[in-house]
């Protein structure tokens, strides 16, 4: 809500060198408040989410670019090196823009200060009406929308709160709403409800994952104040065996089938999607029998309980995630596997908004990661593996330092990775950057820093008399000035 949106940049044009990309910006487009929207607006957001005080999460995306102002409706994006993905800056994420007059009091170590944050002012087409934390957002019609006979609805409501079943039977059962976003809900309950008739489960590809994370530090010692500190090694994750073990005690099969159905598919690959960027050169098995073997050749004994140790060590593995239906199904399986080779398994269930929040203080974050595993969906908003895979370098892994805006939560660092990432950055060649980053994928997969579970659609709720364009590479309502209703 908080953006001016992309459709306001009109035409433009990238540089044969690969240098720099120059946006038009489409004039007569006003801020919700009545203030025109400028080139000077895009220079403020690169300075204000490039600022470290700032602690921006689209900070990878802005500090390494510079930004100049042609005119009041022109702005170049120059670039250090040729850049393939030019399309990252003011696109996607990171072009969900902040209007400088609003905002600029604000830019630095104000920033979560700005009355803005809770009252959004965009160039939508919906105005921002009100907003009760964890409830009800709602918004009403741009009479100044820059672009006619549009939005088709007068207001919008936006419900939070609940879970993800509750909300389905809202939009299929009763009919009370007409859209419901990210349904992390079994396929068996969206077939049954779907018969009743008021509405269907739209299913779009994307290049989302649900995956499992294995923290590389240890989230049990604390060092400068700090726990999974960059400082520690695991105590036992750091075992390439004990690694290797949990990967094969992932029965990605029985999730699939199971749990997700036409939502979730089994898969050995963290990128899937786009078909050219996904990697035929992995595999994954489950096999109990195999866990075992490899923990009793790398000396992993069970004790008089069953669970192994180590040179003092146990295999006692805390698993966290957020409280739905799904997650917690898929590792009560993973549970039971772990349990027949020998590893003890605690789960620990965190309130999604929680979880998923960017609250510095709070140490259940998956951000913080203060647990050995934890299993989550890493959404790929760009048909591009660029910002996706950012997420394993070295230099973003989340720290106190960086107050935890790093996206490398699971804080793995390697050098041939880091390579093989920076080599992506500049190589303009479509069938060798694509090659780089299958390279990548392997690298992840190889050193099991994370174990792909699911490959997930996008999932929504939607009534039979909605018609909402969706988009598996943008936000649920990118378009939606053009949703209407049938009478």
């Amino acid at each position: 809500m908080l953006a001016a949106e992309i459709p306001s940049i009109e035409n433009g044009g990238v540089a044969k060198d690969g240098l720099s990309v120059t946006w038009k910006l489409k004039q007569g487009v006003k801020w919700h408040d009545g203030q025109p929207f400028t080139a000077d607006d895009c220079i403020f957001n690169w300075q204000y989410a490039a600022d470290p005080a700032t602690a921006a999460t689209t900070i990878g995306t802005y500090q390494d670019i510079n930004v100049v102002k042609v005119d009041d409706y022109t702005a170049r994006v120059e670039f250090e090196k040729p850049t393939p993905f030019w399309a990252d800056a003011f696109v996607g994420t990171a072009g969900m823009l902040l209007p400088k007059h609003v905002f600029e009091p604000y830019k630095g170590a104000r920033s979560r200060e700005a009355p803005a944050n809770l009252a959004p002012i965009g160039t939508g087409p919906c105005l921002f009406v009100g907003f009760k934390p964890g409830d009800l957002v709602q918004g009403k019609l741009n009479p100044d929308y820059h672009q006619k006979n549009r939005p088709y609805f007068d207001t919008i409501e936006m419900k939070g709160g609940g879970d993800a079943v509750s909300a389905v039977r809202a939009v299929m059962q009763t009919g009370e709403y007409d859209f419901a976003w990210n349904m992390q809900v079994e396929d068996e309950i969206l077939k049954r409800l779907e018969t009743g008739g008021k509405g269907h489960a739209e299913i779009i590809d994307t290049g989302n994952v649900e995956y499992i994370a294995l923290n590389n530090t240890d989230p049990w010692k604390e060092v400068d104040g700090e726990r999974s500190s960059l400082k520690t090694k695991h105590p036992f994750l750091a075992d390439p065996a004990v690694r290797d073990a949990l990967n094969v005690l992932v029965d990605r099969a029985s999730v699939h089938k199971f749990i997700y159905g036409r939502t979730g598919f089994d898969t050995a690959n963290f990128v899937n999607n786009p078909k050219r960027f996904a990697s035929t050169n992995t595999h994954y098995e489950f096999s109990i029998d195999k866990a075992i073997q490899l923990l009793d050749d790398a000396g992993w004994k069970p004790d008089s309980a069953g669970v192994r140790e180590k040179n003092g060590v146990k295999l006692h593995v805390v698993y966290q995630t957020s409280i739905n239906a799904p997650r917690q199904k898929t590792l009560e399986i993973v549970k039971q596997a772990c349990q027949k080779a020998g590893i003890s398994v605690e789960i620990k269930s965190v309130t999604a908004s929680v979880f998923f929040s960017s609250d510095v203080a709070n140490p259940d974050t998956l951000a913080h990661f203060y647990c050995d595993n934890q299993m989550s969906m890493t959404t790929m908003t760009q048909p591009d593996p660029a910002v996706f895979m950012r997420q394993f370098l070295s230099s973003q892994a989340a720290s106190k330092a960086n107050k935890w805006t790093g996206r490398n939560s699971t804080r793995w660092q390697n050098a041939d990775y880091d390579n093989l990432y920076h080599a992506s950055e500049n190589e303009l060649d479509a069938v060798k950057r694509a090659a780089l980053f299958i390279a990548m994928n392997d690298m992840v997969i190889k050193n099991v820093v994370v174990i792909p579970v699911v490959h997930r659609p996008g999932v929504s709720a939607v009534s039979n008399k909605l018609h909402a364009p969706l988009s598996g590479w943008d936000n649920n309502t990118w378009a939606v000035q053009d949703w209407y209703r049938d009478a």
